[in-house]
């Protein structure tokens, strides 16, 4: 059907603003979000396993989040308002390592963002309110995540926010530790590896007779 177009976020690898193309007559539009062998083309060949929808009112700033283990690539954009979205690069030995991209996702503009697995993710909505969709390369694990405080000085972040805006955080989001050294993610293992890693543990310990 349609189309993408794909535009690597300055010099930081990985990290792609997406375009679809949109086909619009007076009864409205139609386009694609995504395209399996559109994206493979693009050099971007990740599996997603979870959509997620969130709804969020002006000023609220969700974020900025990641999962240590279960590290999660992430497909964003916003079906109704407008948000800055802001990423950090925190994959331990990129040459980008603590450089941060921002840039605003809308529904009137339908573009997305792709954000690879090793990165902090947030967004602060710009309209009344926002309806932002997440497509996660790996399910959401409560017990392994973890975050960057939104306006950690050492990154710096420059967040759009108007002089009227009353900032609206949750409390877990505002007793992130500041971004460190701990905050580096080491590459993940993929899941095969992982699932062969337990089993041999598991054998190990029936041949040991624990189990």
């Amino acid at each position: 059907m349609g189309g993408f177009k794909f535009e690597q976020c300055g010099n930081i690898e990985g990290l792609y603003l997406v375009e679809p193309q949109v086909f619009s007559d007076e009864r409205g539009y139609n386009l694609e979000a995504y395209h399996a062998g559109s994206f493979r083309e693009a050099g971007l060949d990740m599996v997603f396993v979870q959509d997620n929808l969130s709804m969020s009112a002006k000023g609220t700033l969700r974020g900025r989040h990641f999962q240590k283990n279960y590290q999660q690539g992430k497909l964003v954009c916003v079906v109704s308002g407008e948000v800055f979205d802001a990423v950090v690069d925190i994959r331990d030995g990129s040459r980008t390592y603590g450089q941060w991209f921002g840039t605003v996702l809308s529904a009137e503009k339908k573009n997305m963002l792709y954000v690879p697995e090793g990165f902090a993710h947030g967004f602060l909505v710009l309209s009344d309110t926002a309806v932002f969709s997440y497509k996660l390369s790996d399910y959401y694990h409560p017990e392994d995540e973890s975050g960057i405080p939104w306006n950690d000085e050492t990154i710096g972040i420059r967040w759009p926010i108007p002089k009227d805006m009353t900032i609206l955080t949750s409390e877990r989001d505002s007793r992130h530790p500041a971004f460190g050294e701990e905050s580096a993610l080491k590459p993940k293992k993929n899941r095969k590896t992982m699932e062969a890693t337990i089993h041999a543990n598991v054998m190990d310990e029936t041949s040991r007779g624990r189990i």
